[in-house]
């Protein structure tokens, strides 16, 4: 696990569950960003990173409301719809759907954000915790419009995540899955070379 995502991950009450149920050593808890004070650096993405989240297609958004319920939403495009801004900001255009604004309304009270992308075929999958500024339509920059990857009439606002922690998690429970796509390419049967007669 990483230091940042460990020092957020890590509450008094998770290391005695881990210290009574006997979970990993992990040492020391880091003191480093509860509540991000300090000059502390923001975590940033590598190649790796960058790459996995440009191949995915869809991705799931946890946010808490006011009154502390968690709620997790899925959030689907084409592949790289969640767009890597920089070395630890993302974004993705955020749709009209079926206008329950869950997601949204509780932003606007608390930004932290958890997000789960998943590679199901190759079993990996990636924890990101972020602060989620919400950019309505009509206040989106040009620059950052034109990277969205989806029609602007369905658009209500772009969210900006600015990633705090980030953390690849163990595969040993991720059942592979596939796209109708991914297995119709696993499927396919190798070319035949034509034989040609002498």
């Amino acid at each position: 696990m990483s230091r940042h995502f460990a020092s957020i991950a890590y509450t008094p009450g998770v290391r005695a569950s881990q210290r009574l149920l006997g979970g990993r050593d992990l040492g020391e808890r880091p003191n480093l960003m509860p509540g991000m004070e300090g000059d502390v650096a923001r975590p940033e993405l590598g190649p790796r990173e960058r790459e996995f989240i440009a191949a995915r297609d869809s991705f799931y958004l946890s946010t808490v409301s006011e009154t502390g319920w968690p709620h997790v939403q899925h959030r689907g495009g084409p592949a790289g719809f969640l767009q890597a801004l920089g070395p630890n900001t993302l974004a993705f255009a955020d749709l009209s759907g079926n206008r329950q604004y869950v997601s949204v309304g509780n932003l606007t009270h608390n930004d932290r954000a958890a997000l789960i992308l998943m590679d199901y075929p190759n079993r990996r999958r990636l924890k990101i915790l972020g602060q989620v500024e919400l950019v309505e339509r009509a206040t989106v920059n040009p620059d950052l419009w034109a990277k969205m990857k989806f029609p602007d009439g369905n658009v209500e606002r772009i969210m900006l995540i600015q990633i705090v922690a980030f953390d690849w998690n163990c595969a040993q429970h991720i059942t592979p899955r596939y796209t109708e796509s991914e297995w119709q390419n696993r499927c396919s049967p190798p070319s035949a070379t034509p034989i040609t007669q002498e």
